[in-house]
């Protein structure tokens, strides 16, 4: 192994060693310490040190990383205190995420560090983000985006890179390639022969560097972040390495052959450093003995604090509000401006008939909402296919990139999944966004990053998720299963999303608003046969309806239809049709979280209750408000609870065929049925 030690001086010399021997004299007392049972799971990064320490010296304290799980040098070289990480690692109520989450899946904004979640992939995107958030502010800064080599046979890592790319982004993509996806060896997974090679498939720059040279390392990194900065373009590094664990250390490593132990072994990232040092007259043997003895020290004594940590007491009801980002009063953010506290003040709430009104199709009344958003948070960003402009598929955006410029108004390439994640990354920088599914059906493409990134980053590490994502939704209009589903119960089961579905002009302008408003994930639900069919008053002024608050269409005696969307001008028209039955009627206007006293009061009205909705039977929002009408309003009800919905088929294409499948055709049966009891 050859060291170049170029311009640096013994002082920085010295550093590397330092921090590259940390992480392994603490990883050495873990593996010591997971023996005795005293942490659960450890995946050691034994032989790959020089990546992460080389790396993380490399950069900028304020410059974000998204690192994995053998990356314990990103964290101690950022001089995160070992007694917290201890106690992280414990899964202490006062270590990095409360203990809510293992290892390192944990993230701190303090010192600008992304919490990760196995998935791998989804991390690449969110440092598109960070890289869009310092582009847009004319920030001198990069992104850093950790993989391994298993990691780069994901979709996440093409939608990221080509993100990058297309977009010119800061962002330099990490590839830790130790021959092993935990035991699919790289002949398994790819058959390049080398994985930079795949950098000018996305048009940037690469290079494969030696991952246990943490001089390289460095260097390297050094350069390609001048790079980065100079010419605003992204950069993928692949560095050779080894890992001399198991994937973790319950996997073992039997199917590694030995000789590739023996191989690596003379490669050790610390072993050859150290050499090099002696060699140079740089560090004497007494030197390092001295080292070593003080980050031993160093480790029992951060140690022995971490060990008085006391155990965790569940609190049910903290548990349950740190689901939720609080709403908090601040100032916007302009996107020059430098960042301020994370949260936008809301907008007034009013009841839209006290304000001076027009008649708006529901459409308008979307992109209405969206242009006041646009024209009130100067941090705003709207990203989605086709948007820009061609004003996309519904003509939305329309003349949006003239007012506000493609800064701004960004069409993306088709990558929802990079994109959402993309958002993520832009909220870790204080930047609002709202995402456009072309169609609610395309989502699906985008669930990981929604799930488990977007709905999850406050209760792992604080790090709230402003993003709104607009589901064009429903069916009626003869697009058949892939652009007429209606997927809005897949995301009430999630908690840490909201879930909103307007039907009227005025909600769905007031709603939107509130969403972007908000600082949590929102999936917004906007069903296209309402677009330019529904016309209503809408206030001109800017406000916000109450997300998680239903409203009481319509008072009746007989019989409580619950629903939302299009179900409301559904139960509209039969009341229309029907005079002789007295309806009444609750538009949830949010599935999540639902308001559970306007659905009590609606049973208590009438004491029968029909749950009303396009989405299929089987799995539908209907089935959990029934188990919770069930629950808790047992003592009002005269009849069993029903639910009318679409048939547990696919949406089908053909017209005739959509009616029959549709709930509204068998509404009036499901009515006549309950006013029997």
């Amino acid at each position: 192994m050859q060291f170049n030690r170029k311009q640096y001086n013994n002082e920085l010399l010295i550093n590397l060693y330092k921090s590259l021997l940390y992480p392994r004299l603490i990883e050495e007392k873990m593996l010591l310490l997971l023996r005795q049972g005293k942490i659960s799971k450890w995946f050691s990064g034994i032989g790959q040190e020089a990546i992460a320490t080389g790396v993380t010296m490399a950069l900028q304290t304020d410059e974000w990383i998204m690192p994995l799980h053998r990356n314990l040098g990103v964290f101690t070289t950022r001089q995160m205190p070992l007694n917290k990480l201890f106690k992280q690692w414990q899964g202490n109520k006062d270590g990095y995420s409360k203990g809510r989450e293992r290892s390192f899946h944990f993230g701190s904004k303090e010192y600008h560090i992304c919490g990760m979640i196995s998935h791998l992939g989804p991390q690449l995107a969110l440092a598109d983000g960070v890289a869009l958030a310092h582009k847009l502010r004319k920030e001198n800064k990069v992104s850093v985006a950790f993989t391994g080599e298993g990691g780069t046979s994901e979709g996440d890592f093409h939608e990221a890179l080509n993100v990058a790319a297309v977009w010119d982004l800061p962002v330099i993509f990490i590839v830790e390639n130790n021959g092993y996806a935990l035991s699919t060896p790289i002949e398994e997974q790819f058959r390049c022969y080398s994985i930079v090679d795949k950098a000018k498939g996305y048009g940037m720059e690469g290079v494969r560097i030696d991952g246990n040279n943490v001089l390289e390392v460095y260097d390297t990194i050094k350069g390609v972040r001048e790079y980065c900065i100079k010419y605003q373009k992204p950069y993928l590094i692949e560095c050779m390495t080894f890992r001399m664990r198991g994937h973790e250390e319950a996997s073992g490593t039997k199917y590694v052959p030995q000789r590739l132990f023996d191989l690596w072994e003379k490669q050790d990232p610390i072993k050859n450093y150290e050499r090099f040092l002696l060699d140079q007259k740089i560090l004497t043997d007494q030197a390092v003995v001295a080292t070593r003895n003080d980050l031993h020290a160093k480790i029992e004594e951060e140690l022995q604090i971490a060990y008085t940590a006391q155990p965790v007491s569940p609190n049910t009801e903290e548990e349950l509000n740190d689901v939720y980002a609080p709403k908090l009063q601040s100032i916007n953010l302009a996107p020059q401006a430098k960042k301020s506290s994370r949260f936008t003040s809301p907008a007034p709430s009013f009841d839209p008939s006290d304000l001076t009104s027009h008649p708006l199709r529901f459409i308008d009344a979307v992109q209405q909402a969206l242009r006041q958003s646009m024209q009130k948070h100067s941090n705003l960003v709207l990203m989605g296919q086709d948007i820009a402009e061609y004003g996309g598929a519904f003509k939305i955006t329309e003349g949006f990139v003239q007012e506000f410029g493609k800064e701004r108004v960004r069409n993306t390439p088709i990558c929802e999944s990079a994109i959402i994640g993309a958002g993520l990354g832009l909220s870790i920088e204080g930047y609002k966004s709202v995402v456009e599914m072309q169609f609610a059906d395309f989502v699906t493409m985008g669930f990981n990053q929604i799930v488990n990134n977007l709905a999850k980053s406050y209760y792992r590490w604080g790090q709230n998720a402003d993003v709104v994502i607009r589901m064009p939704t429903g069916g009626g209009v003869g697009a058949g299963p892939f652009h007429s589903q209606s997927n809005e119960a897949w995301f009430t089961h999630v908690p840490g999303l909201k879930v909103v579905y307007p039907s009227s002009p005025a909600d769905a302008k007031g709603l939107l608003i509130a969403a972007i408003n908000d600082p949590n994930p929102v999936l917004f639900f906007e069903h296209k046969a309402l677009y330019r069919s529904v016309t209503g008053d809408v206030p001109e002024e800017y406000y916000e309806t109450a997300i998680g608050k239903a409203t009481h269409v319509r008072t009746g005696a007989d019989v409580s239809i619950i629903t939302y969307g299009i179900g409301v001008h559904w139960a509209l028209e039969f009341v229309k049709a029907n005079p002789g039955i007295d309806i009444d009627i609750l538009d949830l206007r949010t599935l999540l979280p639902l308001d559970h006293d306007a659905i009590r009061s609606s049973v208590a009205r009438t004491g029968k209750v029909l749950l009303l909705h396009e989405d299929t039977l089987t799995g539908g929002i209907g089935g959990e408000i029934a188990a919770w009408i069930a629950e808790h309003c047992f003592d009002v009800l005269d009849a069993p609870i029903m639910r009318c919905a679409s048939l547990d088929t696919p949406i089908p294409f053909n017209i005739d065929l959509e009616k029959n499948f549709m709930a509204y055709s068998r509404l009036k049966e499901s009515i006549h049925k309950l006013m029997k009891y």
